[in-house]
This record gives structure tokens, sequence and C-alpha cells, in this order.
């Protein structure tokens, strides 16, 4: 009688354990099935036609041996202010135009390199670097707060900076 209890217990245990395992397996399927993830490309948003690159360290190399200048958007995926920024630069075809003679990173992290943020760490803000990886100081938004903010109505300033930072600080390079 004993070892009948233990067969039936042991073959509990196992249909339990059966069922268990197909609702785990279904819970991943339903949520995958819900939820298509988009394959998130490194413009996150902000111009799926230019090339992005995914690092800072990557960008920096690039900028120093194309002998193009270096454009960092810093932002956040949550900021109201991020989003409406990047839907009007996305929309602008003559900064998505300008964008190409650009290495182009747009970070939703900080970096610890303390000369991406000279004035602190807000988002969005727009960095630009020589290639001679100087920080274009001298290139600078409306906000003296907060010097390399840009609103969206701000977008033609942000257009004319870009304009200058093409031109470049050391031209023998």
């Amino acid at each position: 009688a004993m070892e009948k209890s233990y067969v039936s217990m042991f073959l509990l245990l196992i249909t339990i354990s059966c069922a268990l395992a197909k609702d785990a397996g279904k819970k991943e399927t339903k949520e995958t099935t819900t939820k298509p993830k988009l394959p998130q490309t490194l413009s996150r948003g902000w111009g799926d036609q230019l090339v992005w690159t995914q690092t800072y360290e990557e960008a920096l190399f690039r900028a120093k041996h194309s002998n193009k200048p270096l454009m960092i958007i810093h932002h956040l995926d949550e900021c109201p202010h991020s989003q409406a920024l990047k839907k009007v630069f996305a929309e602008h075809k003559d900064i998505q135009k300008l964008a190409e003679k650009f290495i182009l990173l747009n970070l939703v992290y900080e970096t610890t390199d303390k000369n991406l943020s000279p004035d602190g760490q807000y988002v969005p803000r727009i960095l630009f670097i020589d290639p001679s990886l100087t920080v274009r100081a001298d290139i600078t938004g409306r906000y003296s707060n907060r010097l390399y903010a840009y609103e969206p109505s701000d977008i033609s300033l942000l257009y004319s900076n870009m304009q200058k930072a093409q031109k470049l600080l050391k031209t023998e390079l």
C-alpha cells in the first residue's frame, strides 16, 4: 500500500511540473505575440536613413579619421522635450540632408566624459566636436542656463549651428 501511494505521489508531481512548464511556455509566447518588439536601430528615430555610430569612442575615431565634425545628441526616450525635438529634427529635410556631413551619435545614457556635459547633464542637449576632437563650446543654443539645449522652436538655430560646425576649427588636419 505504501509503494502505491509513493507512485501516485510521484505521478502527481510529474503532472504538476509538466502543467507548470506548459504554462511558463505559454506566458512567453503570449507576451511576444501581443507586443512585437521593433528592432532598435541606432538612429532611435532621429533619422533612419542617416548613418549613426554606436559608441562615443567609435564616433571620436570616425570623426578624427574622416575629418568630419561629430554631432552628439543626448536625449531620453521618456523625456517629452527629447521626443518633441526628435520629431522636428527627423522631419526637417535640410537638417537631415546636412546631418549626412557629420559623424552622428545619439546617446540615451550619460558618458563619463566631462567634456560632454560642460554645463550639466540635461536632455536634450546637442554638442559638436571638431575632427581635432575639440568640443565646440562656441556653438550653443539660446539658453544661458543650458547652453547646449534646443527646443523644437529652435530648429533653425540648430540648423545654422550645424552649418557653423561644418567650418572646422583646424582645417589643416
